[in-house]
């Protein structure tokens, strides 16, 4: 009885929204890209609305072009687009810290504890 090998490399592609996950596991063949797994784990049909114009897909947290070769075990994901811009979000934040760290001029000042000193032992 002979046993056939099967040649190719098993990814993963997932995408995750806000309130659920979509993963897909794809047996492709060696030399595959990115762009090849995306097709044939059908993504564009079963997520229509998902701007391609920003596509944005990566491999284990890097992001990687289309033309990507993949290897065996490899998680494609496919990111959301940012709602939001990260640079003006960490200036709020700073400018936030800011003004909760500016003491209000009504504000009574703090009393040391006044310290003892210490017992002489004859």
């Amino acid at each position: 009885m002979a046993t056939t090998v099967q040649h190719g490399i098993l990814v993963q592609v997932v995408y995750a929204e806000p309130d659920s996950a979509w993963q897909m596991n794809l047996q492709l063949p060696d030399g595959a890209t990115l762009e090849q797994a995306l097709q044939a784990s059908r993504f564009a049909s079963l997520h229509p609305n998902y701007p391609y114009d920003d596509l944005k897909v990566g491999i284990y947290g890097q992001v990687c072009a289309l033309d990507h070769v993949l290897a065996d075990g490899d998680r494609v994901e496919i990111y959301r687009p940012l709602d939001f811009d990260p640079i003006a979000s960490r200036q709020r934040r700073a400018a936030h810290r800011k003004a909760s760290m500016i003491k209000a001029r009504n504000r009574p000042k703090r009393r040391k504890a006044k310290e003892t000193a210490p017992a002489e032992s004859e």
